[in-house]
């Protein structure tokens, strides 16, 4: 799929070899040709990553019909199977009777808990969850969260091999569900919602209080600097808004059903601007990830202080 084409261009976009493994031998082919054509359109925008060029590139990723020649001498291995707790279970559990003491063996999943994931794992110190951002090529954020047991050296590890192949990860002290991206990302979404659905604001004007106002210094600094350059530094901040912060924050509502007649509304309003049909939805997405794409160069120019 779309997330374990976009690790297997990263890999390749750092000098890594990688090998591609799927029970279905059509899965690989295609991956394949969808891979080369990728990076065939990122090399013609300029966009593509790396020092190699895009044949030096290619070149490193190969497939494999058996899961155990695709693994031999790996340093780093990838599951990138549909989010199933059971399924990911099994192949994690096939690896564990086949991999050695130094491989690590990581999960690309955006919501399961290291803790039932890699639960009884022989080789549960290398586990980790690597939770990459769709599209991964363009969104470089990856959250690395350890199982309790995970050793310092396997998350020491991933974080410098993240770093190598242009990825920014993040380390998660302790598993939470949702993980930290989702948790922003719900209550984001929780609010937004209840505004809508309390007839505060339109769902197109809503979105655009995000892409034209929030995202605009998001896509730059975090919340947390943000409040720190919005007074004279987080002490000052915390001072001068804390009240209303709160008294704010105490005026929200319940978690919010997401059905009934507010998502037939968001959905009038969403598809009156992106109809909901393949092809249109595919435009949509395609812009999207040539706007990451631009961004994304943007703030490689761009570099911090």
């Amino acid at each position: 799929g779309l997330i374990g084409r976009s690790w297997a261009m990263l890999f390749a976009s750092g000098g890594f070899e990688v090998k591609l493994y799927d029970i279905e031998q059509q899965q690989i082919t295609n991956a394949l040709e969808n891979i080369r054509k990728e990076m065939k359109l990122l090399e013609q925008s300029g966009s593509l990553k790396g020092t190699l060029s895009v044949e030096q590139q290619l070149s490193l990723i190969s497939g494999c019909a058996n899961i155990a020649e695709a693994v031999e001498g790996a340093i780093h291995i990838q599951e990138c199977v549909p989010e199933n707790l059971e399924l990911k279970k099994k192949i994690f559990a096939q690896l564990d009777r086949i991999v050695d003491d130094r491989v690590i063996l990581s999960s690309s999943s955006s919501c399961l808990l290291p803790s039932k994931l890699f639960a009884g794992l022989t080789h549960v110190k290398q586990c980790i969850v690597a939770h990459p951002v769709n599209p991964p090529y363009y969104v470089p954020l990856v959250e690395l969260i350890p199982h309790p047991e995970t050793a310092p050296a396997t998350i020491d590890r991933t974080h410098a091999l993240m770093k190598t192949i242009g990825q920014s990860p993040v380390r998660l002290l302790r598993e939470i569900d949702g993980f930290v991206l989702n948790r922003l990302q719900y209550a984001v979404i929780s609010e937004a919602w209840r505004l809508v659905e309390g007839g505060v604001v339109s769902a197109r004007d809503l979105d655009l209080v995000m892409s034209d106002g929030l995202g605009m210094r998001y896509a730059f600094i975090g919340p947390l600097e943000t409040m720190h350059l919005n007074a004279e530094g987080m002490v000052n901040y915390c001072d001068r808004y804390s009240e209303g912060m709160k008294r704010v924050l105490k005026s929200f509502g319940p978690v919010p059903e997401f059905s009934g007649a507010t998502v037939e509304k968001v959905n009038q309003d969403m598809c009156r601007q992106v109809p909901d049909d393949p092809e249109h939805l595919a435009a949509r997405r395609q812009w999207r990830d040539d706007c990451l794409m631009r961004l994304a160069k943007l703030k490689s120019q761009v570099q911090p202080q």
